[in-house]
């Protein structure tokens, strides 16, 4: 038995359910998401306990190879559209360097990252950035969405085109995350 996938979800108040055969669409006040589950598994909406339970479809059994991670990864994923629909996702990053600044034109994300030519990044749809006043050489993004994967890909591939270095805590990192720092090279003999 998978230990998260036995679990039922409950659906918030707001939030419609609909699921047809593998398709599972969850509706709510900031926005409507999509998913469609593997063969192996089976979701159905209760309107009376107003949950939604992930089992394994008939003929699969727990033996069955992956079915187990399946059950629990879709349960998973469920919960998660259930809490973008309703609170949304959001990543802060900082971009740390002096003179490296990032900026929204249009659907790009400008990143000034110490390269010859800035960085430009598409902005996905369904994602919203949002960058705040620089405070010395540190300037706020913030990443948000209703689609927990689209929002931490995005703030990982941002992250990726100039990953901090340990030297001078320099680039682009989450805000939360700590630059373990190293000693430079000692001058003089």
């Amino acid at each position: 038995m998978s230990r998260i996938g036995k679990k039922a979800v409950e659906v918030p108040a707001g939030v419609t359910v609909s699921v047809a055969g593998r398709d599972v669409k969850v509706k709510g006040p900031k926005g409507e998401l999509s998913l469609k589950a593997r063969e192996e598994i089976k979701v159905a909406f209760d309107a009376a306990t107003k949950s939604v339970s992930v089992s394994l479809a008939e003929g699969i059994t727990a033996a069955t190879p992956g079915a187990k991670a399946y059950w629990g990864t879709t349960r998973a994923l469920i919960r998660n559209m259930m809490e973008g629909v309703t609170k949304g996702y959001e990543r802060n990053m900082h971009v740390v360097g002096t003179g490296w600044t990032a900026t929204v034109m249009g659907k790009q994300l400008k990143l000034v990252a110490g390269y010859a030519n800035p960085l430009m990044m598409d902005i996905p749809t369904g994602v919203t950035v949002v960058v705040d006043k620089a405070t010395g050489d540190v300037t706020p993004v913030k990443v948000s969405g209703i689609d927990r994967q689209l929002v931490g890909q995005f703030a990982s591939a941002m992250r990726g085109l100039r990953k901090p270095e340990p030297y001078n805590g320099k680039g682009i990192k989450y805000a939360e995350e700590v630059i373990k720092r190293k000693q430079g090279k000692q001058t003089g003999a």
